[in-house]
């Protein structure tokens, strides 16, 4: 049987993933697979810590710049931090349901409702085999949640940030728009900043340069991808 070939990893997840066929909020469906999946590597021995977007419920940038709010950037980001938590306690709630302990650790405090975020205590969680949930992004505004995956990665010591999304890698354009995009099996970090691909953020991609931590995308779509990549086959994109 194959061993998995990293011991500990950050799961990015955007929110949008989460709300799965709908057109916003949680689809419980795909919810329960999420966790399944997730409960499966935990079991196989890997520590998980898992980071989670606010798209499907509040994205500040978007909705200041996009969709006209006339709202203050900070607080309109303030709102989506506090959508990623929403998230990270269903998923909470899903694993649970099915027995895998599971900690939700926020960089806002909040104490009715999760942990306030402290690095000593989300590596000792991750060492008893706990699945640790990072919510509320950095808990500063200006910065995705991208950029927090980097950042509690690198805290956390984590081998790997593993970037689900809905396309099966990092491609020369988008593939939904175009069916003549390439997609690239391996890239190095200044090729994602040079080519400006938009995969992940431009702060996250210098973070994982500069402390060189890989990161893999791949697509969620196929609810076997995450166990493929933690025993090590060849799918999505490579960023090292």
């Amino acid at each position: 049987m194959k061993k998995p070939v990293y011991k500990r990893i950050v799961l990015k997840l955007s929110g949008e993933a989460l709300q799965g066929e709908q057109s916003h909020g949680i689809d419980q469906k795909f919810l329960n697979s999420l966790a399944k999946q997730i409960k499966e590597i935990k079991d196989m021995g890997v520590e998980v810590a898992i980071v989670l977007g606010g798209g499907n419920i509040f994205r500040g940038l978007e909705n200041t710049q996009n969709k006209g709010l006339d709202m203050d950037r900070s607080v309109a980001d303030y709102m989506g931090m506090l959508a990623t938590v929403i998230n990270g306690l269903a998923l909470q709630d899903a694993l649970e349901k099915l027995g895998a302990p599971t900690r939700v650790m926020t960089a806002i405090e909040m104490q009715r409702v999760a942990e306030p975020y402290i690095r000593r205590r989300a590596i000792r969680h991750l060492e008893k085999g706990r699945v640790v949930i990072f919510v509320a992004g950095t808990g500063n505004p200006y910065f995705t949640t991208d950029t927090a995956a980097a950042l509690r990665a690198m805290e956390i010591n984590a081998d790997v940030i593993l970037k689900a999304t809905k396309v099966e890698g990092v491609f020369s354009s988008d593939p939904l728009k175009n069916k003549h995009a390439k997609k690239f099996s391996h890239l190095r970090y200044i090729d994602l900043l040079k080519k400006g691909l938009k995969v992940m953020d431009a702060t996250a991609v210098s973070l994982c340069m500069d402390n060189k931590l890989p990161i893999i995308v791949f697509s969620l779509n196929r609810p076997e991808n995450i166990k493929r990549v933690i025993l090590g086959e060849k799918i999505g994109t490579l960023v090292n």
